[in-house]
């Protein structure tokens, strides 16, 4: 997770309010795209493409990390809105 989404956590996790929209996204035909309108809205500018980008280097980075290189990143850590989310609901 990026540092503007981590912030975004961390004010969710502090204000019923900010955590009740961004769980609402969910629900929406496009969740992701109104997951960024949200935080943006918010003051935590973050893109579609962006959270795609942050799970693949994250991954990634996870692979370069093993010795020889790993075959496979473990399933869904390649998703940071769903991490993100996983975070938040737990």
């Amino acid at each position: 997770m990026n540092e503007t989404l981590s912030k975004l956590l961390v004010a969710a996790l502090h204000d019923e309010e900010i955590k009740s929209a961004l769980l609402s996204t969910r629900n929406a035909a496009d969740p992701s795209a109104a997951f960024c309108e949200c935080a943006t809205s918010l003051g935590y500018p973050v893109t579609v493409g962006e959270l795609f980008t942050m799970g693949e280097e994250f991954n990634e980075a996870m692979l370069r990390s093993v010795n020889g290189g790993g075959v496979e990143g473990p399933d869904g850590w390649d998703d940071a809105y769903e991490m993100f989310f996983s975070a938040l609901e737990s």
